[in-house]
């Protein structure tokens, strides 16, 4: 009799274990059904990821990433976004913090040692921001000229090295307190990818004061950073990027979140495209 009771003890906790995974699963699973997917993006970057006053998301950045997880199954309300800065990325999806990641996140071959990408989705150059009158209209017009970027960029660097060495470096912590710079007309020019600098221009407090210079002084590749060896996510999400640009969706968003800022984007790369 014993033996019975504890048996049934036993099977009453299996059973109850079984449904608490059942109901459980996992957060970002890909099958929807009201779970939550997390997904990390900038949060500090107009026009492409930006967390408003309101705690609500902007950004083209945004705006794929909401598209894509709607190709997977999920909603806008089951998406939990997450801040991911440029240094975390590739631990980020390393440790599982996220799904996937769409933060103008360039395809480099060093990086994809460390994780997988789907797309590109957006390709962006180098540029410079400067004054809606300012006369610099190629980069060697930048000697002798105040220049702005942010601390350790690749972008400074390419300038000082190839373009402009006589130009006078000023590095911030961040491209706000750039385009604060030069607003105030401390520097000439702001660099860095001609899509963050446009999403800056856009907003509405800059409207009219700034342009781009419309240079392309590096192509930037952006792709959607998956988890290395997640193909099967990788291949779900290149279908969303085509869907997204043959039903016209890529194209509205290119003009809702640049087009203030007149950004003369490139067309839609192709999947596996990047352009050197």
């Amino acid at each position: 009799m014993k033996l019975r009771k504890v048996t049934a003890a036993s099977t009453a906790v299996l059973a109850l274990a079984v449904g608490a995974t059942a109901c459980g699963g996992s957060s970002d699973s890909g099958s929807g059904g009201g779970k939550k997917i997390k997904i990390g993006i900038k949060y500090d970057q107009p026009g492409l990821g930006l967390k408003e006053p309101d705690g609500s998301f902007s950004g083209f950045d945004v705006d794929v990433a909401t598209y894509v997880a709607k190709e997977l199954g999920y909603k806008p309300n089951e998406i939990q976004w997450v801040e991911t800065k440029s240094a975390d990325r590739e631990n980020a999806l390393a440790r599982g913090d996220v799904k996937f990641i769409a933060a103008t996140y360039s395809i480099t071959d060093e990086r994809k040692q460390k994780v997988d990408f789907a797309g590109p989705y957006l390709l962006a150059h180098q540029d410079l921001l400067v004054k809606a009158d300012s006369k610099i209209a190629k980069g060697t017009d930048l000697n002798g000229k105040n220049l702005c970027s942010v601390t350790g960029s690749t972008s400074a660097q390419n300038v000082q090295k190839t373009i402009a060495p006589k130009a006078n470096l000023k590095e911030n912590s961040t491209y706000s307190e750039c385009i604060a710079s030069l607003q105030s007309g401390a520097v000439d020019a702001v660099t860095t990818d001609d899509s963050i600098l446009a999403g800056f221009a856009a907003q509405d407090k800059y409207k009219g004061q700034f342009k781009l210079a419309g240079l392309k002084l590096s192509n930037e590749n952006y792709g959607i950073g998956v988890k290395k060896g997640d193909t099967a996510t990788e291949g779900k999400i290149n279908k969303a990027l085509e869907k997204m640009v043959s039903d016209g969706s890529w194209q509205k968003a290119v003009g809702k979140n640049f087009g203030p800022a007149d950004y003369k984007n490139e067309q839609a790369p192709k999947i596996g495209q990047i352009v050197k």
